[in-house]
């Protein structure tokens, strides 16, 4: 990574009406790398996946606090992190596999996938009781696919 030039960090209570606000606030603080609508749609597509897996799954029946932090770096790069203190993953590799769930009826078990088909590299790091930690990466070309 490079050098980082702008930093953000909210903390957000794991309520549904968050993920919107989250969404969008993540991509008014990427507004400044000038991306392309396809790019600002595929950061908003990832932070709202991963600020409903820290809803849905890392505080279950309880309220909890996600910790978000976005990094603006040299190289035109966006590197954002979504934090939780709740349940974390048993098992991250099987976690990441398209369709698996562990909720089963409405869920569909893609949300990593689709942080992963929307950002460059997504990284996962949890601890079984104590949370997780998601951090979405992607470089911005902004317009210069259109000069």
């Amino acid at each position: 990574m490079s050098v980082l030039i702008n930093e953000t960090r909210m903390t957000v209570e794991s309520r549904s009406i968050n993920e919107g606000f989250s969404r969008v606030a993540v991509a008014a603080f990427a507004a400044q790398l000038d991306p392309t609508v396809e790019e600002l749609s595929d950061i908003k597509t990832a932070v709202s996946e991963a600020v409903t897996n820290c809803i849905v799954h890392a505080y279950e029946k309880q309220v909890g606090k996600i910790y978000i932090t976005v990094g603006i770096y040299e190289n035109q790069t966006i590197r954002i992190k979504i934090r939780d203190r709740g349940c974390g993953i048993e098992n991250v590799r099987q976690a990441r596999e398209p369709l698996y769930t562990t909720k089963g009826g409405e869920r569909s078990g893609l949300g990593f996938a689709v942080m992963e088909s929307f950002m460059d590299k997504v990284t996962i790091r949890s601890n079984v009781g104590k949370g997780t930690t998601v951090t979405l990466t992607k470089q911005i070309c902004g317009r210069c696919k259109n000069d």
